[in-house]
């Protein structure tokens, strides 16, 4: 229950984010990713126990602030780029609410790779559950950049359409991704319940996530052609992930219907 709680908290703030200022959203950034994180962090509790929140805690949580300081001090993974430092606590000179951001979709990203794969061939959930995290990026750094709450030294050669982000982000992106990602899978062994699509919050704000990014950057940021992008890439493993989380319920209204 505190997980979905924490989950409808994180969609009712970046709600409010857009119904604020842009002088004034700061506050409803950080607590949209404080609350999806705690909403993962207990999700995974939910299905791994204590050793999940240690998991994502320490290879997401952890290991997202690690590669950020290397990335922000060093141009190494992502290309060369720099904080504003407005987005409260920092460090290192990277802000916590950044490393927060890991968590929060690491454990969905998880979640998607396993149920679209299955837990045998790890390798596999490592990729797509890999590409389920990075490929949301797409969305998130032209946001962010255009907001001013960093900027790139380089932000050419680019992806069509995605003005201002370097392909070298979206590289580094998805190898960090991928590494985390396995790091995970084959931290935690897959259970039953990792494969219950109703368990928690995580699968429904991952899918959220998706089709309100496509949303706002069409008709909100003025960034259509990242909605385009961003809906190709990401959709490509939201969308049958959509699909996966549709027949289990309706997998589940035919069984109670049968009783």
């Amino acid at each position: 229950m505190a997980a979905a709680v924490l989950g409808a908290a994180s969609v009712l703030c970046q709600i409010l984010y857009s119904r604020t200022d842009p002088g004034q959203r700061i506050p409803w950034t950080i607590l949209t990713v404080v609350a999806f994180a705690a909403a993962s962090v207990l999700d995974a509790a939910s299905r791994q126990g204590a050793r999940g929140v240690l998991a994502l805690l320490g290879l997401a949580g952890v290991g997202g602030l690690a590669v950020e300081v290397l990335g922000s001090h060093t141009g190494f993974p992502f290309g060369e780029y720099a904080y504003r430092g407005d987005l409260g606590w920092s460090v290192a000179g990277v802000p916590l609410v950044v490393p927060l951001a890991w968590v929060m979709m690491a454990w969905p990203a998880l979640l998607v790779g396993r149920a679209l794969v299955g837990g045998r061939r790890w390798w596999a959930v490592a990729l797509v559950g890999g590409w389920a995290l990075a490929s949301w990026d797409v969305f998130l750094d032209p946001q962010m950049v255009d907001a001013g709450h960093w900027s790139w030294a380089s932000p050419t050669p680019a992806l069509p359409g995605v003005e201002g982000i370097p392909l070298t982000n979206f590289a580094g992106w998805l190898v960090v991704a991928v590494t985390m990602i396995a790091l995970l899978h084959r931290s935690l062994p897959e259970r039953p319940t990792d494969l219950d699509l109703r368990v928690g919050p995580a699968p429904l704000l991952y899918l959220w996530t998706y089709g309100s990014s496509v949303w706002a950057h069409a008709f909100f940021f003025g960034r259509p052609w990242v909605a385009l992008v961003g809906g190709v890439l990401m959709g490509a493993v939201a969308l049958p992930f959509a699909r996966s989380v549709w027949r289990q319920g309706t997998a589940l209204a035919a069984a109670r219907r049968r009783r």
